[in-house]
């Protein structure tokens, strides 16, 4: 019985030590949301006028754009999928990765070849174990990422899509991310953002019945979409970065939040056990006791005899 004892109470003291760390985990991920947030929201205001802009510029001039013209038969895309650095963080980096297969399956149904480009160890890994070809990968910045890291990503996304298909360009550029709803609600969605569908830009950008302005541009329409197509992607991939690290931070919290409670049940648990082991070490001893006293009560009852 005291053998059982100790292993209960070493078992105590792990688990003990486990909650300590999920409850720290837990706080961390909470403080870090607030900021995810913060960044989220601030990004907001120059992602909705350059979105304007754009629309601006391409409803106001009859240019024929490589990024705004769709191709009759496309037949190549690349996915952008972003996942995190670091696990521990529930279902949020599979649940982007299941997105990110539904959407390749639908374009290879659609005839076009995909390639893949990947922000994040988990889905690096996924693929690097399935031993699946990925055309440029980027990680180290999923928890706090810079506007930076976002042009770092869309640099060769862009050059990508300038190009022909026949020199390794894609015709469309899609991203899979985690949308930031709530606390307890985040969503794996994907969108397509090369070429601009210019309704679905005018709804994004609060412009939609907005009689816009009449522009002269200088030098011509296309250099001006040359220059703000670009910052709207590198936007538009920020902006994706950020809820993705909001997500992750409220994903994380929650998962160490049920650790901590499971914790916290299964020290009951063990406790209740230990308890029952105590008590029985106890009765065991008082019973030896008792039967010893008996044993010698009987001994000295026959020698008096």
């Amino acid at each position: 019985m005291g053998a059982q004892l100790r292993v209960y109470k070493r078992r105590i003291r792990a688990v003990t030590a486990t909650k300590k760390i999920t409850k720290a985990m837990e706080m961390i991920a909470a403080s870090r949301i607030v900021k995810a947030q913060r960044k989220v929201a601030a990004s907001m205001p120059y992602a909705t006028e350059l979105t304007r802009a754009v629309t601006a510029v391409a409803t106001g001039s009859n240019t024929n754009h490589a990024l705004t013209t769709e191709v009759e038969t496309p037949t190549r895309a690349a996915v952008l999928l972003i996942t995190s650095d670091r696990g521990l963080a529930g279902g949020y980096s599979s649940n982007a990765i299941k997105q990110a297969e539904r959407l390749t399956e639908r374009l290879r149904a659609e005839g076009k070849d995909v390639d893949a480009y990947i922000v994040g160890r988990k889905g690096v890994a996924y693929y690097g174990f399935r031993e699946r070809k990925v055309a440029e990968s980027w990680t180290g910045f999923t928890d706090s990422p810079a506007y930076a890291d976002a042009k770092r990503v869309a640099a060769p996304l862009i050059e990508a899509i300038q190009l022909d298909t026949a020199e390794g360009g894609v015709d469309e550029l899609h991203i899979v991310y985690t949308e930031f709803v709530s606390m307890m609600t985040q969503n794996a969605v994907d969108g397509r953002m090369l070429p601009l569908s210019l309704d679905k830009v005018e709804e994004e950008g609060g412009a939609k019945g907005e009689v816009l302005p009449l522009f002269d541009f200088e030098p011509s329409a296309e250099d001006v979409l040359d220059a703000l197509l670009p910052r709207y992607v590198e936007s538009r991939i920020y902006n994706a970065l950020l809820q993705s690290a909001a997500s992750e931070h409220a994903a994380r919290r929650r998962a160490m939040k049920s650790a901590t409670d499971n914790a916290g049940d299964l020290i009951k648990s063990l406790s209740r056990l230990a308890n029952a082991a105590r008590q029985a070490e106890i009765t065991q001893e008082i019973s030896e006791i008792v039967g010893g006293a008996s044993a010698m009560a009987d001994a000295t009852a026959g020698s008096d005899k």
